[in-house]
């Protein structure tokens, strides 16, 4: 197995809402998204590991950063787990003329994830979105050939959106976690209490939270649509299944009254047609425009 499709069989173990490395892609991308996906993968489980105490995960977390700036940069790869990830990573980053910081920003943020588990405002969970979610798309446009600053603001939002959608959808599983990612600048004036989260309480003042939540991470999508025009091919209907599929679990959320501790929304087979029929009737955005960050 080469370290490539070692990857790719990393990406295809783990279930995820959106499309990673799939069928839509080009062939020739494949491989280095699936390379991107895995070193995140990987990162963002050590982040995860509940049982291991916060400092060893932060070192483990540091000890993967200097093992890429390491290959990356020619050296020879200190050793530890995983080596045919980095082994991708390395041939992934000279192929596509990938920047190593975009890699980086990947793992602060997962290290931030070891020690934050709670926002105090809508401005800061943006900024640790901005180096979580941000970079995998525009190091997908790099791998794509596509260096446009244009096209990367309008991914930043749609990638903040993504995740922003991902955490809504998974407030139950995050606070089981003992993380809330919902700002307390936006829970405190709805009156949200955590005493409800704790009791699996879906209140009316969380509701509002949420709701709140979501007109923004929708603002974000709309003024980020404009990356699915900008791209050409396959990727373009990878990204508008993508941007579609974000929209959907909002969409979902809302039907069931953002109630996530009775029912988790999610994507499943029956969403794929309406996905494509969507896909096909797609309409181009008017404009680019930066969505308000409040």
């Amino acid at each position: 197995m080469t370290p490539h499709e070692y990857c790719e069989s990393l990406a295809r173990a783990h279930y995820e809402n959106f499309p990673v490395a799939s069928r839509l892609l080009p062939a020739a991308m494949r491989p280095h998204v699936a390379a991107v996906y895995a070193f995140a993968r990987i990162a963002d489980d050590v982040a995860d590991e509940g049982s291991a105490p916060p400092g060893e995960r932060l070192a483990a977390l540091e000890a993967w950063e200097q093992r890429v700036i390491a290959v990356t940069s020619g050296q020879h790869d200190p050793g530890g787990a995983h080596p045919q990830v980095l082994e991708a990573i390395r041939e992934t980053v000279r192929a596509c003329d990938l920047p190593v910081p975009l890699l980086t920003d990947l793992v602060s943020a997962f290290k931030q994830d070891v020690v934050v588990v709670r926002y105090a405002t809508w401005a800061s969970l943006l900024d640790y979105c901005g180096r979580s979610a941000n970079p995998v798309g525009r190091l997908v446009l790099r791998i794509a050939g596509y260096r446009d600053p244009i096209l990367d603001r309008a991914s930043d939002d749609v990638c903040t959106a993504l995740q922003l959608a991902n955490f809504w959808q998974d407030l139950a599983v995050d606070w089981r976690k003992g993380r809330v990612y919902v700002p307390s600048d936006i829970s405190t004036p709805a009156g949200a209490r955590e005493d409800d989260l704790a009791a699996g309480r879906m209140t009316p003042e969380w509701r509002e939270a949420l709701e709140e939540c979501s007109r923004r991470t929708r603002a974000l999508f709309r003024s980020g649509r404009a990356v699915c025009d900008g791209v050409r091919g396959r990727l373009m209907w990878e990204l508008r299944a993508t941007w579609l599929g974000g929209s959907r679990i909002l969409d979902k959320l809302e039907r069931v009254q953002y109630d996530v501790f009775r029912r988790r929304p999610s994507l499943g087979f029956a969403d794929a047609v309406p996905i494509a029929w969507d896909a096909l009737l797609w309409r181009r955005a008017a404009a680019p425009a930066r969505a308000a960050a409040n």
